[in-house]
């Protein structure tokens, strides 16, 4: 029978280099703890994603009236599920796919906290297999979590840095890997691609493809498109910015019963009105200083907006709303743009995958899979189906697909590579298969962060949070939704003189010192 793993393991993650951002910037002065009962301000948040629950729950907590308007049936965002049934008649949870809950998500962890202090509905996958299509392998498991330890480790354990490269990679270029300052990477790299960074430092070929693209592409971008500055930023929160690893935690059964569920009930006992399939038609600001939200079911005044949306979903909104911020603000949404088509293909198998599958393997040189994971090495859900019918559950992942790609070509192409990478699935039959084809994450390309909105915009009462917005925080992909969820919620609340959420990052700049002279040191030689 297979079982998923014992979830009470799942570590804290707070590395003690941590830096406290709550009293140097985020939380400059003090508040009373909630507002006043008799004087109680409302916030409309527009998305039930991270970044919207992250806001609703600070709101929440201090006493703010607060209605989430989130335009699909369920929370969570890309990070939701919702309810599909089997061709075999089994109830089943579908959702976006394979998410890792890394040890450095100091404030999305934080806020599963709220309902799981323990983090019990967490549980760590023991490694973070990599794997070529030529047969290499790589793997973080025994890279010493300690910068600059941790890199050196895997320069030096990983098959993909041999020596014999090593002599000739650009050390100069490589410089700002080594020092990464944030927000001062952003004037340095920005204008520069990942693709044209990596050629530029001459990475041996082995490690560009199997560690430094797997990272850019978790962006869902391909590495010509994506900032350099981002794929910098991904290495320093990883690797030089803090002690927590490569490894992650994840869910021990579908998102909705892990995260959200228990989420949504604390902040209704909070007094939230959840408001789910409720598409949002416009935001109108009103001469009282209010802004009226017009949904598909009625109009309400708020005193205040934080919109949580994604990319596609904030330019809409936003169009529809000619009063929203000020012109140059309007013209910085209308640019933002979309990363290419994403698949997710979930198969529920008639037969299992070899017992050595990890739960989770990157994958590089297999075509346009990008990663495979084994849902039953991990969650209950997956574990109990797979026990009962003698099958495997298995989830393939494809980023940054071509714009004119066909969803039904990309899907065999997946299946082919599955067969390639597991042969023993090249047998197995089909008992159901789900594909979820999307293109509403958001891109960071390059020269593009200056264009990216801020929490505060033009308008007092109103903010910006997700994953698409821009701050000086060392934070990305969940995290930065959830930091700036929190950000969003406590511009409001300082407007009302109450404290806010305190904020945990990693350093804002490199950790070791010893690499810090280094790249001074032969900066100035360059």
């Amino acid at each position: 029978m297979t079982r998923p793993p014992r979830p009470a393991a799942a570590r804290r993650g707070r590395d003690r280099h941590a830096r406290d951002r709550h009293a140097r910037v985020i939380m400059p002065g003090p508040g009373a703890p909630r507002v006043d009962r008799d004087h109680r301000p409302s916030t409309a948040v527009v998305g039930g994603g991270i970044a919207g629950l992250a806001a609703a729950t600070a709101l929440a907590e201090r006493g703010v009236d607060v209605t989430v308007y989130e335009v699909r049936p369920y929370l969570g965002g890309r990070v939701g599920g919702w309810s599909v049934d089997l061709a075999d008649g089994t109830p089943a949870t579908m959702s976006r796919g394979f998410h890792a809950f890394f040890r450095q998500y100091y404030n999305l962890r934080g806020l599963l906290r709220r309902t799981d202090p323990a983090l019990e509905r967490l549980t760590p996958l023991p490694d973070y297999p990599l794997r070529h299509g030529d047969g290499m392998h790589d793997s973080f498991r025994h890279v010493p979590r300690t910068p600059p330890w941790s890199a050196i480790g895997f320069a030096a354990l990983s098959p993909s840095f041999p020596l014999r490269d090593l002599p000739r990679m650009n050390a100069a270029a490589a410089l700002p890997l080594l020092d990464v300052r944030v927000p001062e990477v952003y004037e340095r790299l920005d204008t520069v691609s990942a693709h044209d960074f990596l050629d530029a430092v001459r990475f041996p070929e082995s490690a560009r493809h199997l560690a430094f693209e797997v990272f850019s592409r978790s962006f869902f971008a391909d590495p010509r498109l994506l900032s350099a500055a981002e794929m910098a930023l991904m290495f320093h929160i990883y690797f030089l910015g803090s002690s927590e690893g490569l490894l992650f935690d994840v869910p021990t059964a579908p998102f909705p019963t892990a995260l959200w569920e228990p989420l949504a009930a604390l902040l209704e006992r909070h007094g939230a009105d959840l408001r789910t399939s409720a598409p949002v038609e416009h935001v109108e600001p009103l001469d009282d200083g209010g802004y009226e939200v017009a949904a598909d079911r009625d109009e309400r005044r708020h005193d205040t907006v934080v919109l949580a949306l994604d990319a596609v979903g904030l330019r809409a909104l936003v169009d529809r709303s000619p009063r929203l911020g000020d012109t140059p603000w309007r013209e910085r949404i209308a640019r933002l743009r979309n990363a290419p088509p994403f698949l997710v293909s979930r198969l529920w198998l008639d037969r299992p995958v070899a017992p050595d599958r990890p739960g989770f393997l990157g994958t590089s040189g297999y075509g346009t899979l990008d990663n495979v994971s084994v849902l039953e090495r991990y969650e209950d859900e997956a574990a109990r189906w797979a026990a009962r019918t003698g099958g495997s559950v298995v989830e393939l992942h494809a980023y940054a697909l071509p714009p004119e790609a066909a969803p039904e070509v990309e899907q065999k192409r997946l299946l082919d590579q599955l067969h390639r990478i597991y042969p023993e699935t090249r047998k197995a039959g089909i008992v159901d298969a789900r594909h979820e084809w999307g293109t509403d994450c958001p891109l960071f390309p390059v020269g593009g962060y200056e264009d990216r909105p801020t929490v505060r915009t033009p308008d007092p009462g109103l903010t910006v949070a997700g994953d698409l917005v821009r701050t000086s925080l060392p934070v990305a992909l969940m995290e930065r939704a959830a930091t700036t969820g929190f950000l969003a919620a406590n511009a409001l609340l300082e407007r009302w003189g109450v404290r806010g959420q305190p904020l945990w990052t990693v350093p804002d700049r490199g950790r070791s010192a010893v690499l810090r002279g280094l790249a001074g040191a032969v900066g100035r030689r360059g």
